[in-house]
């Protein structure tokens, strides 16, 4: 069983939540896209659903497979939510936002009724920590916002050459331990220009984790 078997095994039990007449947001990388295919399968069997888009890239693949994409911008809340994540642990607290899309996530998962996150095996851990931290950046405020995460204790790499679809920038961040994930998520939030942050402490209601074909099911509270 690949790890890319694992992707498509927690999709589609994350899938297999939509119901008839929902508002399902769509998450961004590669084991989003699963989602978005298993959910296209299911359109095109006779669900009807309506979708909102996490990113430009997500929002082309979901109408290519017949889904119905709508602006968020018109809806306060949805239904559900699906999404990957760079780590999970069984707190349920998470990092994403490798594929660059991290502050259209967090709106879209705060609006869900329910989130859920998909992820292979390799992505649960004891403690988010370890994986990179994207800071989305206002192009106008990079250097300003770059020494501030450094004061924080973030060894910071802007990526080159890359701009999210709302226009700014992404600061990676790598830090050698984060012991308070809250307090971290406070500092970051307090920086004028760092627009938002790959940590996702409370949005996360449900995981589905795929590790070897087996999948577990991880539920807040």
């Amino acid at each position: 069983m690949s790890v890319e078997d694992d992707k498509r095994l927690a999709a589609a039990a994350a899938v297999d939540e939509v119901r008839d007449g929902m508002i399902v947001g769509l998450g961004t990388g590669s084991t989003a896209a699963f989602a978005i295919a298993a959910l296209a399968a299911r359109v095109r069997a006779g669900l009807t659903i309506e979708a909102v888009a996490t990113s430009e890239a997500s929002a082309a693949a979901a109408r290519a497979g017949g889904i119905a994409v709508r602006d968020f911008a018109e809806f306060a809340q949805i239904d559900l939510a699906i999404d990957g994540a760079d780590e999970i642990d069984d707190r349920l607290w998470a990092i994403k936002g490798a594929g660059g899309a991290m502050l259209r996530e967090k709106a879209v998962a705060a609006a869900a009724r329910r989130m859920i996150v998909i992820a292979d095996g390799s992505k649960r851990v004891a403690a988010i920590g370890a994986a990179k931290l994207p800071v989305e950046v206002l192009p106008f405020a990079r250097a300003f916002v770059v020494a501030r995460l450094e004061r924080l204790g973030a060894e910071v790499t802007v990526r080159a050459g890359y701009r999210t679809d709302n226009g700014n920038l992404v600061a990676d961040c790598r830090f050698a331990a984060m012991p308070d994930p809250r307090a971290l998520a406070a500092a970051i939030a307090a920086i004028p220009g760092a627009l938002g942050h790959g940590l996702f402490l409370d949005e996360v209601d449900a995981a589905y984790v795929a590790d070897g074909g087996v999948v577990a099911r991880l539920e807040r509270g």
